[in-house]
């Protein structure tokens, strides 16, 4: 191998270390759990409307968590795990 070929090799490293993967992970669980939470809520009649789809699960805690999940990405995404 010459000095040309070993200049043209890729680079196999990873983008983030683990501790950025493992932070994202966390934050995509908290995402996840965001949704799970904000699912359902319907009536099993069409006809029939249900107020349990204002509640405090729905309207105020889900989507909090699914911010804040987003706002884990984002630290994870920038994280120096040097540090």
């Amino acid at each position: 191998m010459n000095k040309k070929d070993i200049q043209n090799k890729p680079n196999s490293e990873f983008l983030f270390s683990k501790k950025n993967y493992m932070i994202m992970v966390v934050g995509l669980v908290v995402i996840a759990i965001g949704f799970i939470l904000m699912a359902g809520g319907g009536s099993d009649d069409p006809m029939v409307f249900n107020e349990k789809i204002y509640n405090f699960q729905r309207i105020r805690l889900a989507p909090t968590l699914v911010l804040i999940g987003l706002a884990i990405e984002i630290f994870a995404i920038f994280a120096n795990p040097n540090k």
